[in-house]
């Protein structure tokens, strides 16, 4: 096989649980949701199951683990170890840390690589406004234990929401160079909970940009065209500099080189956020393990090639539901 023919490698987000324990507001609602029994969930050796067969067909180039909140179910390190052991080259965690500051260097020593962290405002109030009830201080605290833990880089993610934190990007920008962190401002997702209010609250990329051209000096970075994020390095007025990254799904799509599938908690696989379905493949993975590699190698290829080539956003899920 040449080099041309070479399978891509795919970035796995692998969601462990559908529970959280906070309601943010642009991905539940306030009410919580119909949390699906346990015997639903897929279990860490299944999830593990899943990443080995995806590995001999594709390299696999990162697992980064979500939720709802992927602190709040028990063991969480096991699976790291697991990971670890087989190999994956790297391994994240997406969190809203407000568990994280008693957890870091337990999940550091199980072989975590890095962590990304929610933080949507600087200010309590508004902070416990979006998440329904966060508090700001755990998140702080959270961001330090991951530093002092060797989680590197921290990248912090923020999605802009206008009337609630959008004036805050310059703040937010300024603590990042303070911290020694990465930022990243997330576009608000017609998506679920977001929906209803997303002409109201949708912010896009560039006016962020404006509005911290304002108070920094920012330079593009290259584009890789298999990324998310489109990065800016950003200095300050004492030459002070951090990356700063922006996710625009919906002003500036990033589809053609996107290389990531998603797995829920409930064993079903989606190729795109903005598509509906997903194809359930929990019962590829639990008892047959001698008949479901080509069956399962189908659906890998039947993920991919549901990514969307427009902008058009078509999931009725709520965010929660499919892993972020």
């Amino acid at each position: 096989m040449t080099a041309a023919q070479d399978p891509p490698a795919l970035s796995l987000r692998i969601s462990v649980t559908d529970r959280c324990d906070l309601r943010c507001a642009y991905c539940m609602p306030a009410q919580g949701i119909r949390l699906v029994d346990r015997s639903e969930i897929l279990s860490y050796e299944e999830i593990m199951r899943f990443v080995q067969l995806v590995g001999r067909r594709y390299p696999v180039s990162q697992v980064r683990i979500t939720g709802g909140e992927p602190l709040v179910r028990p063991g969480l390190e096991a699976l790291i170890a697991m990971l670890r052991q087989a190999g994956v080259p790297e391994i994240a965690l997406t969190t809203n840390a407000q568990q994280l500051a008693a957890r870091a260097i337990a999940l550091k020593e199980a072989g975590l690589d890095r962590v990304n962290i929610s933080l949507d405002s600087l200010k309590p109030d508004v902070f416990a406004r979006i998440t329904r009830g966060g508090i700001l201080e755990k998140t702080l605290d959270g961001i330090q234990a991951a530093r002092r833990a060797g989680l590197q880089p921290v990248k912090l993610n923020t999605v802009v929401l206008r009337g609630l934190n959008d004036q805050e990007a310059p703040d937010l920008a300024r603590f990042a160079l303070e911290e020694g962190c990465e930022l990243r401002f997330l576009e608000l997702m017609p998506i679920g909970e977001a929906a209803a209010d997303f002409k109201r609250r949708f912010v896009p990329s560039e006016e962020t940009r404006t509005r911290l051209r304002q108070e920094f000096t920012l330079t593009p970075l290259p584009y890789d065209g298999a990324g998310t994020s489109r990065n800016w390095r950003i200095w300050d007025e004492s030459g002070r500099s951090a990356v700063v990254g922006f996710i625009s799904p919906y002003s500036e799509p990033f589809c053609s080189g996107c290389l990531r599938l998603r797995l829920t908690a409930t064993g079903r696989l989606i190729g795109c956020l903005a598509r509906p379905g997903g194809i359930p493949i929990t019962g590829l993975l639990r008892g047959r393990a001698g008949e479901a590699h080509a069956e399962l190698y189908e659906v890998l290829q039947a993920a991919l090639d549901s990514k969307r080539r427009n902008g058009e956003f078509v999931q009725p899920r709520r965010m929660v539901e499919i892993g972020g």
